[in-house]
C-alpha cells in the first residue's frame, strides 16, 4: 500500500505519517532529502519506485500539487488521506512556532512599513536573546514557581554572565506555603496588619549565594523592580547591578537608595 497524506497546514499531516511508519512500519518517500527516507528527485521517480515494489508500504507528505496526485491515484494500490483539523486548533499550533506575532489592522501599507520599521524584523536577538534577555526570561521562569497570592516574582543573580543563584517569593522553608494560608497578609483582600512572613524573590537569591560568593561586579536580573526591603539587601551584600522589567510602586524610592550607594538600576524591556 501506498499512502499519500495530504491536508491543511497545521493539521497533523507528519504525526499521522510517523504513526504508520512508527506502528504499521511504512516506509517514509520524500521528494525533499530527510532521514529515515528515501529521497526522490521527482514525483514520476517516486511513482515508478511505488508501482515496482507495490507489496511494500510508503508514506508521503510531499505530494502537494493536483498534478502529482492525478498521477499517484490511477493505480491501484495508493491512498490518499486528507487531514484536516478545526481553524482555530491549527491556528494556535502555528502560534506556537512563530517567534514573533504581527497582527495586521492597518489602513494603508505604509503604516504596516512603519509598524515592521518599530519591531526591527532584522534584531538578532530574536534568534538568539542577548544577556540580559536571556537572564530575564530565566528569572520570569523562575517567576513560575512562587506561589505568592500577591505577585509571582522571580530573580537570578549573576557574575561574570555565570548564574550564581535563583529564587522566588514565598514563605521560608518548612513553613506553610503563602497559597495555602501560610502568610496572612498575602492572603488577606487589604493590607492586614500581620507582618508579611514571605521572602522576596531577591532575598533568596541573595540568601542562597550568600555574600561571599556576590562578590565583585554581580548583577540581579528581576522581573519586578525590587521593593525597598529588598533593595537594602541588594546593597548591602555588594550587588553592583539591578536589572527588571516590571516596574513596582515604589520604584522611585529604590532607585534613589541604588543610585546613593552607586548601585545601577536600569529597566530592560523584553522584545514585543
Amino acid at each position: 500500500m501506498f499512502i499519500a497524506i495530504i491536508g491543511t497546514r497545521s493539521a497533523g499531516k507528519s504525526t499521522v505519517q510517523d504513526y504508520l511508519i512508527d506502528r504499521k512500519g511504512f516506509q517514509a518517500v520524500r521528494l525533499h532529502k530527510g532521514e529515515q527516507s528515501l529521497y526522490f528527485s521527482t514525483s514520476s521517480d517516486m511513482l515508478e519506485h511505488a508501482t515496482r515494489n507495490w507489496r511494500m508500504n510508503f508514506v508521503t507528505i510531499d505530494l502537494d500539487t493536483q498534478e502529482s496526485l492525478e498521477q499517484f491515484v490511477r493505480r491501484p494500490f495508493i491512498m490518499v488521506v486528507n487531514v484536516d483539523a478545526p481553524i482555530l486548533l491549527r491556528f494556535e499550533r502555528a502560534l506556537r512556532l512563530a517567534k514573533l506575532h504581527i497582527v495586521n489592522a492597518f489602513d494603508t501599507i505604509p503604516a504596516l512599513h512603519s509598524h515592521l520599521d518599530n519591531l526591527n524584523l532584522l534584531d538578532q536577538g530574536r534568534l538568539r536573546p542577548g544577556w540580559d534577555a536571556y537572564f530575564m526570561q530565566l528569572a520570569e521562569l523562575a517567576s513560575e514557581r512562587s506561589n505568592c497570592m500577591k505577585r509571582r516574582v522571580g530573580a537570578i543573580l549573576v557574575r561574570n554572565k555565570r548564574i550564581l543563584a535563583t529564587g522566588y517569593n514565598g514563605t521560608p522553608r518548612g513553613l506553610t506555603n503563602c497559597n495555602e494560608g501560610g502568610c496572612t497578609r498575602c492572603n488577606s483582600g487589604k493590607e492586614a496588619s500581620d507582618e508579611c512572613v514571605c521572602l522576596h524573590a531577591e532575598e533568596n537569591a541573595l540568601l542562597e549565594a550568600g555574600r561571599e560568593r556576590v562578590g565583585d561586579g554581580a548583577v540581579l536580573y528581576c522581573n519586578t523592580c525590587p521593593c525597598l526591603k529588598c533593595t537594602i539587601k541588594i546593597i548591602q551584600t555588594g550587588v553592583k547591578e539591578v536589572v527588571y522589567n516590571l516596574s513596582y510602586k515604589v520604584d522611585d524610592s529604590s532607585a534613589a537608595l541604588f543610585s546613593e550607594a552607586g548601585v545601577v538600576l536600569r529597566r530592560h524591556s523584553m522584545p514585543k
